[in-house]
């Protein structure tokens, strides 16, 4: 049920810059392994399948493991929760550094993913505690913008280490930079969770999740700030292909390019932050959706006019990230309030909403061949009107 009692952010300062760094390093292992496929699967002797299958492992553990750290959060605390999920995170790290054998590797990976989704859930959740529902939007804009960030950055920095030093060195990199993390969650880093709620067994935990589900505005939110997440991974998925077979890039201008609509995002995000205090959640979700919409029709409309080129493509498609980023934060945050004491409850189903629609807008697109931007133009299309739906709804 809703909660409309008053509420004032928890009494002890917990620093946003160090809850915006867990949250980050949730999903940095994802992608600053990417560079580095290549050069693993040859000397664990693995061929391309199977080394992929590393992603998959991570992205699988991702979406499920967030179903779990957020009810354990709401019930023992999210300090000893996340503690323990970067000691997990850690250890899977420290596993994969000498792995001898792809079956070696994969279990890290798994144990990475299962540790690393904490950050992501109780990160988010705790910038929620320590917010009024007034600058909730705000902060959590914040944390979207730096999140945003990890995807851009992460393969260059895995690319350059990796050559440099060779592909173990991506882990032991990473290892330290968990472990330091680590160590200032344990020192600095207060509990925020002021209402621990007790949630025995499994049954409960499915419960917690459907009174969420059964809120309208919060279905609202889930579904469009799944469709706004993570439908550009559907971009993403195709871009090698498309600039380079059919707009003649070379493979280092793709991650320019690439970088390019990721600012999108974040400029979007800056934009949320600067008008949470201006304007209602609801309403500006439904501009940054508008936006999007809006985008894609204009992707769509070039792509199909035959007048495709590499601006014309990174323009909509910049466009579009911009209203990402307006949105996805304003829907975390109207989420969130619906209850504040299911905060991690809330969050873990965000974060499994997102990676789920994340995977299927990445089918959709990936599904048709990457001769035109067309199935990218439909997809995120496609997201925008689903999101829209959701949005007047709710």
């Amino acid at each position: 049920m809703p909660d409309d009692t008053p509420e004032r952010p928890s009494p002890r300062r917990a620093p946003l810059a160090l809850l915006v760094a867990v949250t980050m390093t949730g999903t940095v292992a994802l992608h600053i392994f990417v560079p580095a496929l290549a050069v693993a699967a040859a000397e664990l002797h693995a061929d391309a399948a199977g080394i992929q299958a590393t992603i998959t492992v991570y992205l699988v553990g991702l979406a499920g493991g967030q179903l779990l750290y957020g009810p354990l959060s709401d019930r023992y605390g999210r300090r000893p929760v996340l503690i323990a999920g970067l000691g997990l995170y850690l250890a899977g790290l420290l596993l994969a550094i000498p792995a001898p054998n792809l079956g070696v590797l994969l279990v890290a990976r798994a144990m990475q993913s299962l540790g690393a989704c904490s950050c992501l859930v109780i990160g988010r959740a705790m910038v929620r505690d320590v917010s009024t529902r007034e600058d909730a939007a705000s902060k959590l804009a914040i944390l979207v913008t730096a999140m945003t960030l990890t995807p851009a950055l992460a393969p260059a920095i895995g690319g350059v280490v990796s050559q440099a030093f060779g592909w173990r060195a991506v882990f032991v990199l990473l290892a330290g930079v968990v472990a330091v993390l680590g160590a200032l969650v344990v020192l600095t880093l207060p509990e925020t969770n002021r209402h621990k709620v007790a949630l025995p067994g499994f049954g409960a935990v499915l419960a917690a999740y459907l009174r969420i589900v059964r809120v309208p505005t919060s279905r609202a939110y889930l579904v469009a700030g799944g469709c706004a997440g993570t439908s550009l991974y559907a971009f993403l998925a195709v871009a090698p292909f498309l600039l380079v077979n059919r707009l003649g890039r070379s493979p280092q201008e793709v991650g320019f390019d690439c970088l390019l609509v990721v600012f999108g995002m974040v400029a979007g995000a800056v934009l949320a932050s600067r008008i949470a205090r201006r304007v209602s959640i609801l309403w500006a979700a439904r501009s940054g959706n508008v936006v999007c919409i809006a985008s894609a029709l204009a992707l769509l409309a070039v792509d199909r006019s035959g007048m495709l080129s590499v601006v014309s493509l990174i323009v909509p498609l910049f466009a579009y990230a911009v209203g990402v980023g307006l949105l996805s934060p304003n829907a975390v945050a109207g989420l969130m309030n619906v209850d504040p004491h299911a905060a991690g409850s809330a969050s873990s189903l965000y974060g499994f909403t997102q990676m789920t629609f994340g995977a299927v807008f990445t089918v959709a697109a990936t599904a048709w061949p990457a001769t035109s931007a067309t199935p990218v133009a439909v997809t995120l299309l496609g997201a925008g009107l689903v999101a829209a739906l959701a949005l007047r709804r709710g």
